[in-house]
């Protein structure tokens, strides 16, 4: 996929209108959809890249690397956690609303589709607004936790410009000193609720988004270079089924070969543009 003229971009969007039209149609969104809300994605061309992402292995095993990612995650969160959703969530709120698009299964963890008013979206990766006791199972909201830590960290501050990851993450200066937050109900060891690296997304997540597939005919992927597993078993139930597949994304994907159209496009410019001629 390359870099396309206005005039090829506006081609791909009215030959991908063509397509969908009559079809009620499934989104997989992934980290592109969020750009434009301040959220950097996990890949492409500028992006800032981890060499040593947490996997759940360290997380559990390693105190430390649990102290670090706690600081940087709480930092990262507070910035994280005033994104606002763009035109793109918007769009797909809008067009769910019309009866036009059954769902999203998403891949991010920011919650920006749900804030702008879709009402069926399966976050196959977990979320940021969720944190759960590894040991009882007592789940909060991740606000009362953010009080937890700054109330055991009073010198904690978030920086004015913050280096943000895809999901909330900072790398912390120090970690000095930090008291790691703990379940206020059995002192356990607190996680919260998104999919580590070296964990697989849960059984009951994946199968509603088989569900939510299901009942579309057609399937949009957004966003979404589909280098993880998750996304891609999902095209592949699509191309099995023999459905319409548009995917949108500045960068090329792994299914690129299957799709009906591939549109090299932001989606808070594409998606608005195929909801105003599906309308």
């Amino acid at each position: 996929m390359t870099t396309m003229t206005d005039e090829e971009l506006h081609a791909r969007i009215v030959e991908s209108a063509s397509i969908l039209r009559g079809h009620r149609i499934a989104l997989l969104t992934g980290a592109g959809v969020s750009t434009d809300s301040g959220i950097p994605a996990y890949r492409g061309e500028g992006v800032r890249t981890r060499s040593d992402p947490m996997t759940i292995q360290t997380y559990l095993g390693d105190e430390a690397a649990r102290r670090r990612y706690w600081v940087g995650g709480h930092l990262g969160w507070r910035a994280f956690a005033s994104a606002s959703p763009n035109r793109g969530h918007l769009s797909l709120a809008e067009m769910e609303a019309a009866g036009v698009v059954t769902g999203v299964i998403t891949q991010n963890v920011d919650g920006l589709h749900l804030r702008a008013g879709s009402s069926h979206v399966i976050e196959v990766h977990g979320t940021m607004r969720r944190v759960f006791c590894l040991h009882c199972g007592q789940v909060f909201d991740r606000r009362d936790v953010a009080v937890q830590i700054e109330e055991a960290n009073p010198w904690i501050a978030v920086p004015e410009n913050v280096a943000l990851a895809p999901d909330g993450d900072v790398l912390p200066e120090s970690t000095e000193g930090f008291i790691i937050p703990t379940c206020t109900v059995c002192d356990g060891m607190l996680k919260p609720d998104v999919v580590f690296f070296g964990e697989y997304v849960p059984q009951d997540r994946f199968r509603a988004a088989e569900s939510l597939l299901r009942a579309s005919s057609a399937l949009i992927v957004a966003g979404s270079s589909l280098v993880v597993n998750s996304g891609v078993r999902i095209v592949e139930r699509a191309r099995r089924r023999g459905i319409p597949l548009i995917i949108v994304n500045r960068e090329p994907t792994r299914a690129d070969a299957w799709a009906d159209v591939t549109i090299a496009g932001g989606t808070s410019d594409v998606l608005p543009a195929l909801q105003e001629l599906l309308a």
